[in-house]
C-alpha cells in the first residue's frame, strides 16, 4: 500500500501547518527578554525611593527618638563668682544614650527653665558637642547671664523649700551618624533635682556669749549646721539674718563668705544680738534657759552686689531653733535660768 494513501489531503494540510502554543514560562521569559530594561530602570527607580524615604524621612525620626530616649543626670553642679545679673557656673553630667547606634551631636545654645515655666528661661548656656557613646561625660565652664530674674528667684526658691526641683533644658542642634546626611534634632530634656527642702537638721550647734562686744561688734559667737543633700556647690557671700523671738527682733547674725558644698557644712557664725532683752526674755518668760528663735535671710552680699536670687529664696524659707541660753549666761557665771 503506498504512503500516504487512505488519509484526506485536507487533514495532511492542518497537521502540517499545526504549532504547539508557548506555556506562561515562555512567555515570561520571552517578556523579560524583550522588556528587560523597563524593569532594571523600575527596579532602581524603587530601590532609590526606598532608600531616600529611609534617609532623610525615617532616619530623622530615629535620630529625634534616639535624643528623646536618652538620659542626663547632672553630677556635679558649681555656682561660683555670683553677682546680681549673672554667675560663673560649672557643671559635669552623664549622658546616657540608649540606642545601637552612637552619633555626634554639635555643641549648642541651650535654655534653661523651671518645670512648668518653660516659656520663661532664667538663662542660656553653651552645651559641649559631644559623642553619645553609651555613657559620656559632659563638662560645662563658663560664664552665665541671668536673662530673667524673676524666673531664677523661681527657680531658687523651689530649690530651697522643696525636695527636688524639674529643671527644663532645650535646644536644637546637628546630628551627624557615620556617613549619613547630617539632620537636625530637638533636645528636650527635664532634669530632676534634690532640692534642700527646708534645710531640716539646720542648727546652731555652739555659741557663746561675750559681755564685751569684738571689734566688729559681735557679742555673740558660734558655729551653724547645714545639711547639704544636694550635688550643687553655691558661693553666697555674706549672708546676714534677722533674729526674732515671739516676733520681737533680738538681733542679726553673720555668715561670712559662705560657700555651701555638697554634704554637711559647718559655719562659723557671729552675731549682734541685744543682750538686755534675751536676760530679760531668759529671766521672765523662758525661765528653763531655752530660747525659742526664728531665723530670717536679711541679705546676701558678693563683692558689694546683693544676690536678690538668693536673699528671696532664704527668705520663703524661715528656720526655728531652740537655743539653751541659760546654760551659756551660766559659763558666764551671769544669770541663769531660774526655777
Amino acid at each position: 500500500m503506498e504512503e500516504g494513501k487512505g488519509v484526506p489531503q485536507s487533514h495532511v494540510r492542518e497537521l502540517e501547518g499545526e504549532r504547539p502554543k508557548p506555556g506562561f514560562g515562555a512567555k515570561l521569559k520571552a517578556h523579560f527578554r524583550r522588556w528587560w530594561w523597563l524593569h532594571l530602570i523600575f527596579f532602581i527607580a524603587s530601590t532609590l525611593i526606598i532608600v531616600l524615604c529611609v534617609v532623610y524621612v525615617a532616619f530623622p525620626r530615629i535620630s529625634q527618638d534616639g535624643v528623646n530616649d536618652s538620659t542626663l543626670e547632672i553630677q556635679s553642679l558649681t555656682l561660683s563668682n555670683p553677682a546680681s545679673d549673672s554667675f560663673h557656673l560649672e557643671q559635669t553630667a552623664l549622658l546616657t544614650n540608649h540606642n545601637n547606634y552612637h552619633p555626634r551631636l554639635d555643641a549648642f545654645n541651650a535654655s534653661l527653665s523651671v518645670g512648668g515655666s518653660e516659656d520663661k528661661p532664667f538663662a542660656y548656656v553653651e552645651l559641649p558637642a559631644v559623642h553619645a557613646t553609651e555613657t559620656a561625660t559632659t563638662h560645662i565652664d563658663q560664664d552665665v547671664q541671668i536673662v530673667n530674674l524673676d524666673a531664677f528667684i523661681d527657680y531658687n526658691t523651689q530649690l530651697w523649700t522643696k525636695n527636688s526641683v524639674d529643671l527644663v533644658v532645650k535646644g536644637r542642634t546637628k546630628l551627624h551618624e557615620m556617613r549619613l546626611p547630617t539632620t537636625t534634632v530637638d533636645y528636650h530634656k527635664t532634669l530632676n533635682l534634690q532640692g534642700f527642702n527646708g534645710i531640716p537638721g539646720f542648727n546652731v550647734t555652739s555659741f557663746s556669749i561675750k559681755l564685751t562686744p569684738e571689734p566688729d561688734g559681735a557679742n555673740m559667737i558660734g558655729t551653724v549646721y547645714i545639711p547639704n543633700p544636694t550635688v550643687l556647690t553655691l558661693t553666697m557671700g555674706n549672708v546676714t539674718f534677722n533674729n526674732f523671738v515671739e516676733n520681737e527682733f533680738i538681733g542679726t547674725s553673720l555668715l561670712s563668705d559662705l560657700v555651701l558644698t555638697p554634704g554637711n557644712n559647718t559655719i562659723p557664725m557671729r552675731s549682734i544680738v541685744n543682750q538686755t532683752l534675751v536676760i530679760e526674755k531668759v529671766t521672765e518668760t523662758y525661765k528653763d534657759g531655752l530660747l525659742p528663735i526664728d531665723i530670717v535671710c536679711n541679705s546676701s552680699v558678693y563683692n558689694g552686689q546683693h544676690l536678690e536670687y538668693f536673699e528671696k529664696a532664704l527668705q520663703s524659707n524661715r528656720q526655728h531653733i531652740v537655743l539653751n541660753v541659760g546654760a551659756a549666761l551660766a559659763a558666764l557665771g551671769g544669770d541663769g535660768p531660774t526655777s
